[in-house]
């Protein structure tokens, strides 16, 4: 998994994707807006990977195969950041927008109950993420519930 975390929230003390990093081994965070088109190819060529994007919409035709069965053989790329600024760096960054997509299917509502969405299916970065990487399993996972209770102390000690 790669994680491409906006600059603005990397010192967020509400941020999610610095948990998450450091609860999947393997994952790398990497902070930046508008990458340098080499080093953003470079941390996409690391593997034999195949490279799919966390976000909304569909990029058909961004990938002329279809992609693997098996999740090993797919790294994730999320974007760590509001709304507005995964959109600025999807813009900013060609590469990124020519990835195929793995949009959610039917997220729930967010328990990230510790920054405003404007929607309830708004999740945060650490939700997302669970999410996708259960979707790409093709089916429920116990194996992210100690993460995501984890997340709920988080938000639970944040309310507070």
């Amino acid at each position: 998994m790669l994680i491409l975390q906006h600059p603005l929230e990397v010192h967020q003390a509400k941020g999610s994707a610095r948990l998450l990093h450091l609860s999947l081994s393997g994952s790398r965070l990497v902070t930046g807006e508008a990458f340098d088109p080499l080093a953003l190819q470079n941390l996409l060529d690391t593997d034999h990977r195949v490279n799919l994007l966390l976000y909304p919409g569909d990029a058909e035709g961004c990938h002329p195969d279809p992609l693997p069965t098996e999740p090993s053989q797919i790294r994730l790329v999320v974007l760590d950041g509001t709304w507005r600024k995964s959109r600025k760096m999807l813009h900013l960054n060609p590469a990124l927008r020519q990835l195929p997509r793995l949009a959610l299917q039917a997220p729930p509502p967010s328990r990230y109950l510790i920054r405003k969405a404007h929607r309830p299916d708004q999740l945060s970065t650490l939700e997302a993420t669970c999410l996708a990487l259960q979707q790409l399993q093709k089916g429920p996972s116990v194996q992210f519930e100690p993460l995501l209770a984890a997340f709920a102390g988080f938000v639970a000690s944040q309310r507070r």
